[in-house]
């Protein structure tokens, strides 16, 4: 039988990607509010166009992605950045070119579209 060597990561390398953001993408069947209803997914597909014309996508850059309920429905619609965390509201698509621009290729938080950390379901 031979043995498996386990995957290991040297310490200083550089992750995949540099920054995910994830679209809470959620759509409730009972009526609540959620963020499928409140236009993530125009957000979603604004931000991915966004990240991909301005070639900020790809290894070593931008990954966006569609998630499931995030749980913050009541500051909806949301998206986190990671690795820093970031919850973002946004309401239009300047608002999301706004995050493309600022935070996703320059790395700075748009802070007027924080989300408050006390909002929550």
């Amino acid at each position: 039988m031979s043995e498996q060597t386990p995957h290991t990561t040297p310490a200083a390398a550089q992750p995949y990607y540099e920054r995910h953001i994830f679209f809470c993408l959620n759509q409730r069947s009972n009526g609540d509010a959620c963020c499928a209803s409140l236009g993530a997914q125009q957000g979603f597909d604004r931000c991915k166009a966004q990240v991909k014309d301005k070639g900020l996508n790809g290894k070593g850059h931008v990954r966006v992605n569609k998630a499931g309920c995030l749980d913050r429905c009541a500051g909806g619609p949301v998206a986190v950045v990671y690795p820093e965390g970031v919850w973002y509201t946004f309401v239009d698509n300047a608002d999301i070119d706004e995050i493309v621009d600022t935070h996703l290729a320059g790395g700075q938080v748009v802070q007027r579209l924080t989300l408050p950390d006390d909002v929550g379901r």
